[in-house]
């Protein structure tokens, strides 16, 4: 038997989340065309006869402006130390230079595997030359280029993870998909529907907490409470007459719904907690250890 943690670590919006969502076969991790979505580790596992890879998807890595982003890089410092493979990823379209920099910074001493994303916007010829680039850096000689998107050589991607996984006992139960309880995805579902409704600060500003979740006889009743800052953010979560937080919350909704399997009675609220992404007590109490 084999098992291992397969860890992934890049730039906000190189594609980790979609990687691994991929890679899984569910979506475990949500996915936006805004960077720093990701705020947390998550795990996503895959059991088969003979290996067991446990998946994390990691924030991207940044340099901490406030409490919150540095929870954040708490988040990637400890993938970093169990990482058994670590996957590299980066932008195809980014300068090899300046990624390679930062994957040499992470002073990584797991087997590692770099993932060209994206490849699906370039023509072979350039990709080669790309690659090219990175080999030269001298990183690891396992380049891979990919296209989490369109899920182009992500089977090359999990064959050479197995070949590389430890031997091991199994870390989780097979019937498992990710250590994270219900509760977590469904903040997240809904997180993800504030960073595609809302511009600008909004997203940034905004933490998910699910105080109620009730499972009913004929539905699942929950009751979510989205934070800001200030209330002028509140005023624009809210909308004129609560038109954008009704639109929220139909669409949040729907994806929880498909999520869980089931019909779900969904309740939004919106308060306001000034300075919270720099506040200790509060970043813990909104799921930020």
């Amino acid at each position: 038997m084999k098992a291992g943690f397969v860890n992934i670590f890049g730039r906000p919006n190189a594609g980790k989340s979609t990687l691994m969502n991929a890679l899984v076969g569910e979506k475990l991790a949500i996915v936006s065309s805004k960077v720093q979505t990701t705020r947390h580790r998550i795990k996503g596992i895959i059991t088969e006869p003979g290996y067991q890879i446990v998946f994390s998807d990691t924030p991207g890595i940044i340099d901490p402006k406030y409490k919150l982003h540095e929870k954040m890089m708490m988040a990637v410092k400890s993938a970093l130390e169990d990482a058994d493979i670590a996957l590299l990823i980066a932008d195809i379209e980014s300068d090899p230079e300046e990624e390679t920099a930062l994957f040499s910074s992470l002073n990584l001493k797991s087997r590692t595997i770099i993932l060209l994303n994206k490849i699906d916007k370039l023509k072979e010829q350039k990709i080669s030359e790309i690659t090219e680039k990175y080999l030269k850096a001298g990183i690891t000689k396992d380049i891979i280029p990919v296209s989490a998107i369109q899920r182009i050589n992500l089977d090359t991607v999990l064959n050479k993870i197995i070949e590389y996984l430890p031997h091991s006992e199994p870390f989780y139960s097979g019937e498992e998909l990710s250590d994270l309880p219900t509760k977590f995805f469904v903040s997240e579902l809904i997180r993800e529907k504030i960073y595609e409704l809302y511009k600008e600060e909004i997203p940034y500003h905004t933490a998910v907490i699910i105080p109620e979740f009730k499972e009913k006889a004929t539905l699942i009743k929950i009751r979510a409470e989205i934070i800001v800052q200030r209330e002028t953010q509140k005023g624009i979560l809210l909308g004129e007459r609560g038109s954008s937080i009704k639109k929220l919350g139909t669409l949040s909704r729907e994806e929880i719904e498909k999520f869980l399997g089931q019909k779900v009675f969904l309740e939004l609220f919106v308060k306001v907690r000034p300075k919270w992404r720099d506040n200790d007590q509060m970043l813990r109490e909104y799921g930020y250890h």
